[in-house]
C-alpha cells in the first residue's frame, strides 16, 4: 500500500493512522497491495458492510463511536454465523483528512480490533465531495462445514433473540428531536441509554459457540426483527409464529410503549439492534439460553418455527394478530 521512497498523502495518512493497527503479521505492515490470511484448517466466512453519513450515522456522532460501529457491525454478523473473528480490510472515503476526526477514529478502531481480536489486515482510502462512508470487510474462521446460515429452521424450532429490541430506532429518534425525545426530557439517563445503543452496537460474539453448536439457522438483526426474521423463514421455506409480548424490551422502550409514545411496530421493524436471531429445537434452546445467563446475556425465546410459506405471523396478549405495514428498515 505504501511507497516508503516516494509516499503520497493517502500513504502518510496510512502510516499515520493505521499502520499502528495493523500488527497481524498477515497484514504485511501495510507495505503491500494485499494481505494474507491463514485458513488455520478452518473455513473462512466473509461478510461485508458500510455505515454512510446520513444513513447509519449522523454527522454529529462523534467519530470514535463512528469506528466502533463500522466495525461492531460486521462483528455482529461473524457472531451470527457461529465464527470467531479473523481479521478486516478497511476502505475509508473521506471528504478532508483532518486529524480532530482522525485521530479518535483510528484510536477507537484500534482498541475494538484488540477487545475483540479481529486485527486490521489492509484496506484504502479515497477522497469524496459526498458523504463519508467506511466499508469494512470482516472475516471469521469457523471449523469446516460447521457455518450457521439461514436455511436450516425446521417446524418445531423455537425463535430465539439475544439482548432487547428497538433501542436504536429510539436512540435516533431522541437524536432527531422526536417524539421520543420530548418523552424522555426529563430522563437522561434513559436518553444516553438508547443513543449508545444507536450508536455502539454490542455486537453478541462471545455466544458465537453457542449459536455454532446449538442453533439450526441464524442472522444478525440488523433491519428490523420483523423484517430480519421473514427473511430468515424464506430462505428456510418455512413460516412462524411470534408472541409480541415475549419480544424483549428494555424498559425504556417497554415505558415508551406503555405511554403510546411510540407502536409495537417501531421497535419490530426500526432496525439497527446488530442482535442474534436464531432458531433451536427445544432442548438446543433451552441450551442456547443457558449459556447466554452463565455469559451474562439474555436470551430470550418469542415464538416457534410453523410449516408454511407464509409470512410471519405477529400475535398480541389476546392472540390476535398484527397486521404491520412496515417489516424493516429498507435503503430504497
Amino acid at each position: 500500500m505504501t511507497n516508503p521512497h516516494n509516499p503520497s498523502a493517502e500513504d502518510s495518512l496510512i502510516a499515520r493512522y493505521f499502520k499502528p493497527l495493523a500488527t497481524d503479521p498477515g497484514a504485511l505492515g501495510l507495505v503491500d497491495d494485499a494481505a494474507i490470511l491463514q485458513a488455520l484448517g478452518s473455513d473462512i466466512v466473509v461478510t461485508t458492510d458500510a455505515v454512510v453519513e446520513g444513513v447509519h450515522y449522523l454527522a454529529t456522532d462523534p467519530p470514535d463511536t463512528i469506528a466502533r460501529k463500522a466495525l461492531r457491525v460486521n462483528l455482529s454478523d461473524l457472531a451470527a454465523k457461529g465464527a470467531a473473528p479473523a481479521g478486516f480490510v478497511l476502505t475509508l472515503a473521506l471528504r478532508s483528512k483532518e486529524d480532530a476526526w482522525l485521530r479518535p477514529f483510528a484510536d477507537a478502531l484500534g482498541e475494538d480490533a484488540k477487545t475483540f481480536v479481529c486485527p486490521l489486515l489492509g484496506g484504502d482510502t479515497v477522497s469524496t465531495p459526498g458523504p463519508q462512508m467506511i466499508s469494512i470487510t470482516a472475516f471469521g474462521r469457523v471449523p469446516q462445514g460447521r457455518m450457521v446460515g439461514r436455511t436450516g429452521a425446521q417446524p418445531g424450532d423455537r425463535i430465539l433473540v439475544t439482548g432487547t429490541i428497538g433501542d436504536a430506532a429510539l436512540g435516533l429518534d431522541v437524536l432527531k428531536g422526536g417524539a421520543v425525545a420530548n418523552a424522555l426530557a426529563s430522563d437522561p439517563h434513559a436518553r444516553e441509554t438508547l443513543i449508545s445503543r444507536y450508536r455502539v452496537p454490542q455486537p453478541r460474539n462471545a455466544l458465537a459457540q453457542s449459536v455454532r453448536d446449538h442453533a439450526t439457522a441464524a442472522m444478525d438483526v440488523s433491519d428490523g426483527l420483523a423484517g430480519d426474521l421473514t427473511k430468515l423463514c424464506a430462505a428456510s421455506g418455512v413460516s412462524a409464529t411470534i408472541d409480541v409480548t415475549s419480544v424483549p424490551l428494555s424498559a425504556a422502550a417497554a415505558g415508551l410503549i406503555a405511554g403510546k409514545v411510540v407502536s409495537v411496530e417501531t421497535l419490530l421493524a426500526g432496525g439497527d439492534d446488530y442482535e442474534v436471531l436464531c432458531t433451536a429445537p427445544p432442548a438446543q434452546a433451552d441450551a442456547l439460553i443457558a449459556l447466554g445467563r452463565a455469559a451474562g446475556l439474555a436470551v430470550t425465546a418469542i415464538g416457534t418455527i410453523v410449516a408454511g410459506h407464509e409470512r410471519p405471523r405477529f400475535l398480541d396478549g389476546q392472540g390476535q394478530e398484527l397486521v404491520l405495514k412496515r417489516l424493516s428498515y429498507s435503503h430504497f
